[in-house]
């Protein structure tokens, strides 16, 4: 088994409310709050360089999209 099928079990996936990769709206959708409220959220962990953009970017390349696709696993010729 797999990090990435570990990952894929979570239940967390990009989506299915997306403005740019579907992050907040995949967040969103798992707390069952309100996408606005995740992407305010994360316009102001922006601010803070290191930590907005460099989280967004690793969550954007580990997390699956609606199908179960992770864009690092692809990358790594994996699937």
């Amino acid at each position: 088994m797999s990090v990435f099928d570990s990952i894929r079990r979570s239940g967390f996936r990009r989506g299915p409310s997306r403005l740019l990769a579907g992050i907040c709206g995949g967040i969103a959708a798992k707390l069952g709050v309100s996408p606005l409220i995740v992407r305010i959220v994360t316009l102001l962990l922006f601010l803070l360089p290191v930590v907005g953009w460099g989280l967004y970017l690793v969550l954007w390349v580990v997390t699956p999209n609606q199908s179960g696709s992770i864009p690092l696993e692809r990358w790594l010729g994996r699937r």
